[in-house]
């Protein structure tokens, strides 16, 4: 596909092709998403087609699932021979790329086990149910009993136990009762986190980065904190890394720029290599095997396509070249987005390639930011009212990267 240096100026407009297949999918779809109108047909590496016939610059990257690219060749050819072989058995019966893709994981992850899922929010559930089961268990906790410490501002999901300790309004509002035993601190805050401990809590389920709330990276020392009190109090340390794990901060995971291993990593979006939904909870035997069979499961989850690019993922970031691109790219997106005018931007968030730009007040909203650079054919997502998400696959070019900070520029100005 064309690069972003090849693309003249000129605005994009919606043509009456894209705005009659939105309307179309319109019609029959529930609306739980507003999505920006373009309607993509095509993709390769860090470029998409849309219906329109133009192509656009995807800083977005499906929220950190592709962050391999559109269509990887490494990965589209595993699953072309999976798919052409076997694709699903269940977990009843065994296959014969199951016990690699777990043994893949666990090596990446340096931990014993692996608890195969499909989406992100069903790891963040089967993460909360195993600790709650450690806790009964291994720590001794009374029946029913059992707290998980939450972060305000947090986001794993959208089940009605996740949106329960949800802080965000929109997530929540409507779809109570919750289920107890999740009280929420402030992110970032050790001693908000030390002071809501008690007889009764299992686990901390904290991630490294807040995405959704806008990109938002805790203090020096907040990771390490929080290992420390979980440390001291016989608590499970549960990491969601599936937005900012593999690769997309620079490390494998978010929690290794603080040297910190969590008790659980919970995994998705880019394990998926972009192409089929794939999710993972692994941590050590001592807490894994406090699930025994009948006790949690998925028919999906596991099945051999998902494992078959699951291990082809594993095996594209042992390589290293991914968080190494994600380093030096990473540092160069936010010098020029630091460079961006104070009148426009308030702060620049982030680590590796994964930034939110914060609008400084009196700015349009950051939907309509992310519409105009949809115009300039860069498609970008708002987080929440004024904060522009960028996060590109880590395989962009820093030309294109550079072509789309200055999109970005052009179209803070209107």
């Amino acid at each position: 596909m064309t690069t972003g240096h090849h693309l003249d100026a000129e605005l994009v407009p919606v043509t009456a092709g894209t705005a009659a297949e939105l309307a179309r999918a319109d019609e029959r779809s529930a609306h739980n998403y507003s999505p920006l109108p373009v309607v993509i047909t095509s993709g390769e590496g860090a470029w998409v087609r849309g219906i329109d016939g133009v192509d656009y610059l995807d800083v977005l990257a499906g929220y950190s699932a592709l962050n391999f690219g559109h269509a990887h060749p490494e990965l589209v050819d595993i699953a072309r021979e999976q798919i052409a072989r076997l694709t699903l058995t269940s977990r009843a019966f065994q296959h014969d790329r199951f016990a690699e893709f777990c043994a893949d994981v666990a090596r990446l992850c340096r931990k014993d086990a692996v608890l195969p899922m499909n989406t992100g929010a069903e790891a963040v559930e089967s993460a909360l149910k195993l600790a709650r089961k450690w806790g009964y268990d291994v720590k001794g906790v009374p029946d029913d009993r059992a707290e998980i410490i939450t972060c305000a501002g947090n986001f794993h999901g959208r089940t009605i136990g996740i949106v329960g300790f949800s802080t965000d309004p929109d997530a929540r509002g409507g779809f109570g009762p919750f289920p107890p035993g999740f009280p929420s601190v402030e992110y970032g805050s050790v001693d908000a986190l030390a002071a809501a401990i008690t007889e009764n809590t299992v686990a901390v389920l904290v991630e490294p980065i807040q995405g959704e709330a806008g990109v938002l990276v805790p203090p020096d020392g907040y990771l390490a904190g929080v290992r420390a009190l979980c440390d001291e109090h016989r608590l499970l340390m549960l990491a969601d890394e599936i937005q900012s794990g593999l690769g997309r901060t620079g490390d494998t995971f978010a929690c290794d720029h603080e040297r910190v291993v969590p008790d659980v990593y919970i995994l998705g979006k880019a394990l998926g290599g972009g192409i089929v939904p794939v999710s993972a909870v692994v941590a050590n035997r001592d807490v894994m095997d406090v699930i025994h069979p009948g006790q949690h499961g998925s028919t999906f989850g596991g099945n051999p396509l998902a494992c078959a690019i699951g291990s082809g993922v594993v095996r594209l970031l042992e390589s290293g070249v991914y968080q190494r691109r994600s380093r030096e790219l990473g540092d160069y997106l936010h010098a020029m987005l630091r460079q961006l005018p104070a009148d426009h931007v308030a702060e620049v968030r982030g680590r590796g390639l994964w930034a939110g730009v914060e609008l400084a007040p009196g700015q349009p909203p950051a939907r309509v930011i992310c519409e105009r650079l949809l115009a300039r054919r860069v498609l970008a997502k708002d987080a929440h009212e004024g904060t522009i998400r960028i996060a590109p696959p880590l395989v962009i070019s820093r030309d294109d990267l550079t072509w789309a900070v200055e999109r970005l520029a052009d179209a803070l100005v209107g």
